[in-house]
């Protein structure tokens, strides 16, 4: 049942965050991805998401 709930929330997570990132058709990916396995779609969303949008508003900032 926990892991469940957690898989659950990590699914919910990654596809409510990538679709308000605006990542359109790719965030269905990553939250039926998330329901699948933990942690690994976490991480790589971390990794190839957020790490890279982060970079991109700091250096838009910058400037």
């Amino acid at each position: 049942m926990i892991l469940a709930a957690v898989l659950l929330l990590q699914g919910t997570w990654l596809f409510r965050d990538a679709r308000n990132r605006g990542q359109g058709m790719k965030a269905w990916f990553w939250g039926i991805w998330g329901l699948t396995v933990v942690p690994s779609p976490a991480v790589f969303y971390l990794l190839f998401v957020v790490l890279p949008d982060k970079r991109k508003r700091k250096a838009g900032r910058s400037r």
